[in-house]
């Protein structure tokens, strides 16, 4: 009987003391304040921005070309007899180097031929002179009155004159046909390509090969008209064949796996803006693209490279270079002062996908929001760090 009690006011004990152990701690419990949670303050990248001279630079890409291409066209007919080593595609040649000879034996026995016309005829004419004088003579003695010029042989007289001109003629003509028949250079340059070898039979207007001039390169630089405001060129007619004191122009390409940059400068502007493009060429020049550089690594400027061109332009004191980010709008950018962001106007001089040029409205030292941001409230807080330093690209 008496385990069965136990058994029975053991576990209604137990709940007991549980119910009041939570009684008590539900009791004890400490009220709790609810406090609204603060956002921090955006974080930015600033840029500490100065002031410096810059030279404006207008981007383009253009190809080399020669200065003068030429095809090398036969004069005389004839069997080619000798052909240059110099006369080879690739190959360099001077001024006057012989690059191809034709056969000339047809034109020295025409040259021997036409000496003895000229022989002939300053005969005849010399006959002619003594005939007038002695038919002056007899007139003098038997005649009277005036004689007719056919009396005093006046016209055989201009006929042997004539006929000895014409001798002559045909003996230059005859010795100009056998100095074509060496075909020689015309300038100092390079051969594009040869289409004429030994023993072939060429005629007159026949292509032997394409030659162009190495004393300098062009390249055909295209750029935008609006472009033209950011150089110092002279549109006008000046009677010059070419620009005095044209732009400097820095030219790079990458050949044999290195980037390489040459200089040279613009010399003129093409006659006209493409009316679909609105596109302006300009033509820079390097001199003497072949010659052996100081750096010895640098391979010529080759005819038919590609190569991006910096053209100089004009130069802005007191400019300021920004990224592109930190434009707002068309003219305005963000300026942080003690960690609040203001919108400023500044004068943008010129902008591209990359940057911007301001030449007012900012001061060396302050400091540029260059973060993209949703919504700015001028007046906002924030916290900045400074990731690069501005100045002028």
């Amino acid at each position: 009987m008496k385990n069965l009690n136990l058994k029975i006011v053991a576990p209604i004990l137990i709940l007991v003391i549980g119910i009041l152990g939570a009684a008590a701690l539900i009791a004890a419990k400490s009220s709790v304040e609810t406090e609204i949670a603060k956002a921090p303050p955006p974080l930015i990248r600033a840029l500490d921005i100065r002031m410096e001279s810059l030279e404006l630079k207008v981007p383009a890409q253009g190809t080399v070309a020669p200065r003068t291409e030429s095809n090398l066209i036969a004069q005389v007919s004839g069997q080619v007899v000798e052909i240059s080593p110099k006369f080879a595609n690739g190959g360099f040649f001077a001024q006057g180097d012989l690059l191809a000879r034709i056969d000339p034996r047809d034109y020295e026995l025409g040259l021997a031929t036409a000496n003895v016309e000229v022989a002939q005829a300053q005969l005849r004419l010399s006959q002619e002179q003594e005939e007038s004088e002695v038919a002056q003579a007899e007139w003098g003695k038997v005649g009277a009155g005036t004689p007719s010029d056919l009396v005093l042989r006046k016209p055989q007289l201009a006929q042997a004159r004539a006929s000895l001109d014409a001798a002559r003629a045909r003996y230059q003509m005859a010795m100009l046909n056998l100095e074509r028949t060496e075909i020689r250079a015309p300038f100092t340059g390079r051969v594009r390509s040869k289409s004429v070898d030994v023993g072939q039979v060429v005629n007159p207007n026949t292509p032997l090969g394409r030659i162009y001039a190495v004393d300098y390169a062009e390249i055909r630089l295209p750029i935008p008209d609006p472009e033209l405001q950011y150089l110092n060129l002279n549109l006008y007619r000046t009677g010059q064949p070419e620009i005095a004191d044209g732009p400097h122009v820095d030219l790079h390409a990458d050949f044999a796996g290195s980037r390489h940059t040459w200089s040279g400068r613009v010399v003129r502007v093409e006659g006209e803006i493409d009316p679909q493009t609105r596109m302006i060429n300009l033509v820079a020049r390097v001199d003497d693209p072949y010659a052996v550089p100081e750096d010895a690594s640098r391979p010529p400027l080759a005819v038919g490279l590609y190569v991006e061109a910096d053209i100089g332009g004009k130069t802005i004191e007191d400019a300021i270079v920004l990224p592109r980010a930190a434009l707002r709008g068309t003219d305005h950018v963000l300026v942080i002062d003690h960690e609040r962001l203001y919108f400023r106007k500044v004068e943008v001089f010129r902008a591209d996908n990359e940057k911007i040029v301001i030449t007012s409205g900012l001061k060396s030292g302050e400091r540029v929001c260059i973060s993209p941001l949703d919504t700015v409230v001028d007046g906002m807080r924030v916290r900045s760090s400074v990731e690069v330093e501005g100045g002028v690209g």
